[in-house]
């Protein structure tokens, strides 16, 4: 296995007091990434991730994802500078489209996505490094905007997106692509050339999001893992059995890590299902570190 960075999702259902204990935790056991979510209704991306920040010391902490309709792009590069000034190198900004029908419900479902999604990624970087930033777009508009505190060392912002047209977007103006759950080692050739398509380099990363549930029953796996599958067979237009998962024992799925990493996977961010989330990812991480590979940077 080549130098993967392997990162844990705190889910979305979990209680936000939880957090704090959670990251400590996972930050003892060695993982190199957390990632929190911001989805409608559930928690706020960038407050969890001030938590995560906080309660631990070298854990580089991912946002996964802020939606472009529901921020000022303005607002979104102040928060996000603050916490890189406070925290330098160790936050990843994920931005995405946001599920439309979310969007929708609180009024603020852009006329074109993707070009909200290009002017909010571009006026962010702008702000975080500094500039004063004059933008009159098809949905954003910034008149002499600067940041007075702008981070001494400007986060990667990475694009989460699923769409052809949006990964060559992401190719064209993000430093990584964020790959939702369900994606597998095919699909990162096919998201490699896409990005490339619209300019991305080799320093473009991909971070993949993977459902995983990690046990010796096989059916308790499958039925853990199922309501979550199930859901993202319906999002993405492709049959339930052929969604990709870290699964399995602990050395199948650091495997499965493996196959990721090999197509092209900088970052594998595990999701976990079922009881124990922590304890399953000791044991995939313990597997990792058995068979003498170099997967953990």
């Amino acid at each position: 296995m080549t130098n993967v960075r392997i990162g844990v999702m705190y889910d979305r259902d979990w209680a936000p007091e939880g957090l704090p204990g959670f990251a400590r935790r996972a930050e003892a056991l060695g993982v190199d990434d957390l990632w929190v979510v911001e989805d409608l209704g559930w928690n706020g991306g960038v407050s969890a991730a001030a938590v995560a920040l906080g309660a631990t010391e070298r854990l580089r902490v991912g946002i996964g994802i802020t939606p472009a309709p529901l921020r000022s792009p303005a607002l979104l590069a102040m928060e996000l500078a603050t916490l890189a000034r406070v925290f330098p190198g160790r936050l990843v900004a994920g931005i995405g489209h946001g599920v439309r029908e979310w969007m929708e419900q609180v009024g603020v479902a852009p006329r074109s996505p993707l070009a909200l999604l290009e002017e909010t990624i571009t006026s962010v970087r702008a702000l975080l490094r500094g500039e004063r930033v004059e933008l009159t777009g098809r949905e954003v508009r910034l008149d002499g905007i600067r940041l007075v505190h702008p981070p001494t060392e400007v986060p990667p912002l990475v694009a989460g997106v699923v769409r052809p047209r949006s990964l060559e977007l992401s190719g064209q103006v993000a430093d990584g692509t964020l790959i939702a759950e369900g994606h597998g080692p095919r699909d990162l050739e096919e998201t490699r050339a896409l990005t490339a398509k619209g300019g991305a380099g080799t320093e473009h990363t991909l971070t993949v999001l993977a459902f995983a549930c990690v046990g010796d029953d096989p059916d308790e796996v499958a039925d853990a893992l199922h309501p979550h599958t199930e859901g993202q067979s319906a999002w993405l237009g492709r049959p339930q059995e052929e969604l990709f998962t870290v699964s399995g024992t602990a050395a199948e799925a650091a495997g499965h890590i493996a196959a990721l990493s090999a197509a092209g996977a900088d970052t594998v961010v595990l999701r976990f299902a079922g009881e124990q989330p922590l304890g399953q990812l000791e044991a995939v991480l313990s597997s990792i570190r058995a068979t003498g590979s170099q997967a953990l940077s």
